[in-house]
């Protein structure tokens, strides 16, 4: 037996303590695991919500302290072995055994990858010797922004610091109104003709490209950067139809990229993600995968998905403690997520992929309020609802029951907002 084997009789190991891992953990020592539980990141910080880190970290409004998934204490009173700083590099599925960073290797019983995804870093000519360039994805990538921010700027002292975030997703727009609120000169580069057009309607690109233009931060479609060049005081943005912006600091946001790095390495199947049985079980009986790094059968919606949010990320934690303790548990959640942008609180349920109509209901009154309805034919797919936490609540109860909507009521604000006016019987 090799010296720097490290044995334990009946230990599961995780792999990444985000949203997932850290769920997962507790529910597994709340489901009756006596063995050891090992939970490894490569982030040297406590586990803290993710989220924030776009919004009230970023923008100053929020502490590390504030956002902790759990306190310290918490790990040693259910016995978790939190082991954060730490590398994984390499699974090897006939010993069970993992590799760490210095080499010495963890024996597992059951293993949970829980790796997540990181950010994507477009191919642009360029890129790798820009100056002042970020990415979002942990808390020191957001404590960077925030800190080159504040700096002063090499033009003057008084000067506001050019921003360009590459990408218009849920993401590079929540970045860009928490940095427009720190003071910033914000311009966005969207490759495709309308912001979001991958995920909502256009009636929802058009008001989130209005709330942010009115809030001081232009955005700018159908732009496709190719090149970045830098100087000692600036970056020059290039794009494909020969318009260049100039940019004291970048941050690129343009989609993540699945960590199944260690998944693939393994012999594990990928598609997608790591692809995963109903119970998180991988094509390993002894290794599951949860979070966003998976691709898992969606049963409301009879396909199989990637999904990057939080619900995901705590239903399969769930689920693959359930199974690892032998129960039968079978993911089936109607998936729902959030954005939070200025003073506009989005949250979305189901998904939208597949609609053939999309329908607005707009709330009377003084405030911004209204939700847009996606529908394949008569079936409702999904909601967006703006400020209007009625709406997602009702839209997610139709989705779960799969009701039938009276549409003409509900595009009719003189129509009281209830399920007896909306259902059709």
């Amino acid at each position: 037996m090799p010296e720097n084997l490290l044995t334990n009789d009946q230990v599961c190991v995780v792999i990444g303590a985000s949203h997932a891992g850290v769920n997962f953990a507790f529910s597994l020592r709340n489901e009756g695991w006596q063995g050891d539980i090992i939970l490894f990141d490569s982030d040297p910080m406590l586990p803290y919500h993710r989220p924030p880190l776009s919004k009230g970290y970023l923008s100053g409004d929020e502490t590390m302290e504030q956002d902790l998934l759990k306190p310290a204490e918490s790990y040693e009173k259910e016995r978790i072995s939190l082991r954060t700083g730490v590398f994984v590099s390499k699974i090897d599925p006939q010993a069970k055994t993992i590799t760490l960073g210095d080499g010495s290797i963890q024996a597992y019983s059951k293993l949970v990858i829980a790796t997540g995804a990181r950010p994507i870093v477009p191919p642009i000519r360029g890129i790798d010797t820009a100056k002042n360039i970020f990415v979002l994805r942990t808390a020191a990538d957001a404590f960077s922004i925030r800190n080159e921010l504040q700096s002063p700027c090499l033009r003057a002292a008084s000067e506001k610091k050019r921003v360009i975030v590459i990408g218009g997703g849920y993401i590079g727009l929540e970045t860009a109104a928490s940095l427009r609120k720190l003071g910033a000169e914000v311009t966005v580069l969207e490759r495709e003709e309308r912001i979001l057009a991958r995920i909502t309607a256009p009636v929802m690109s058009a008001f989130f490209h209005d709330l942010h233009q009115k809030n001081g931060v232009e955005v700018l479609t159908g732009k496709n950067v190719i090149a970045i060049e830098t100087n000692r005081e600036h970056n020059v943005i290039w794009c494909d139809d020969d318009s260049h912006y100039i940019a004291d600091m970048i941050v690129l946001g343009a989609g993540i990229q699945v960590n199944k790095d260690l998944a693939e390495q393994a012999g594990l199947e990928i598609e997608n993600g790591i692809r995963v049985n109903s119970a998180a079980r991988t094509s390993d009986e002894d290794i599951y995968a949860i979070g966003d790094c998976t691709f898992h059968h969606n049963p409301h919606y009879d396909r199989f998905v990637r999904l990057e949010s939080v619900q995901n990320a705590v239903d399969q934690a769930k689920v693959a403690a359930a199974a690892i303790m032998g129960k039968q548990p079978v993911y089936n959640t109607v998936p729902w997520f959030w954005s939070d942008q200025y003073d506009i609180k989005l949250q979305m349920v189901g998904l939208s992929t597949g609609y053939n109509q999309a329908l607005v209901r707009k709330e009377t009154g003084d405030s911004v309020r209204f939700s847009v309805w996606y529908f394949n034919d008569d079936n409702l797919l999904a909601v967006d609802a703006i400020n209007n936490g009625k709406a997602y609540v009702l839209g997610t109860k139709f989705i779960k029951e799969r009701q039938k909507i009276n549409k003409a009521h509900l595009i009719d604000s003189t129509v009281e907002f209830k399920p007896g006016n909306l259902v059709v019987e």
